[in-house]
């Protein structure tokens, strides 16, 4: 792992001037629908799991995975204050293992992958625990992952399995969007 962004910084990320740049139900509903169960990968304070939240909506599930217990823990005060805390699985993850072994509609990893130490691991990882046809959002933040760097995480994800579908628009960020088809 190069580095860990320390829980407390959290809040710099994790503010309403952040929603001029993402919105996460606005980033997220072309991909989470209503009952479903999808996975947010370094989760931090929740900025996109209360999104998920609200549209997965009472009869899905958002598991909300994060390495940092402190971050789950603010997660879950926001959660229940925004009303969703019901609809949040928060999962307290291993340095080298997700720990998550459901099978899930969605995974979301957004501004984290350049902190794990093998992208391929985590790709292997979430594409096992991918239904058949389900997707993966990869974003990270263009300021701090070169261009370089996003191919080598794409490439990484091709390997485990995924198939690339398009690179979506999202603010200040480089995103591509996968999914497990075998076609």
């Amino acid at each position: 792992m190069t580095h860990l962004c320390p829980w407390w910084l959290g809040y710099s990320f994790d503010n309403s001037l952040r929603r001029v740049f993402h919105r996460p139900e606005q980033i997220l509903a072309p991909y989470v629908k209503e009952g479903m169960k999808v996975i947010d990968i370094g989760c931090g304070m929740g900025f996109f799991s209360i999104g998920m939240a609200r549209l997965v909506g009472d009869q899905g599930l958002v598991i909300s995975v994060d390495l940092q217990q402190k971050m789950l823990e603010v997660l879950e005060r926001r959660a229940r204050k925004a009303g969703v805390a019901h609809r949040i699985r928060f999962h307290h993850s291993e340095k080298d293992s997700i720990g998550v072994h459901e099978r899930v509609d969605f995974a979301l990893t957004f501004w984290m992958v350049h902190e794990v130490p093998d992208p391929g691991t985590l790709m292997r990882q979430l594409y096992r625990i991918l239904k058949p046809g389900a997707r993966l959002l990869l974003v990270e933040p263009k300021l701090h992952v070169s261009h370089s760097q996003f191919q080598q995480v794409v490439v990484s994800a091709g390997s485990a399995g995924f198939q690339l579908c398009e690179y979506p628009s999202i603010g200040l960020s480089r995103a591509a969007l996968f999914d497990t088809s075998t076609t």
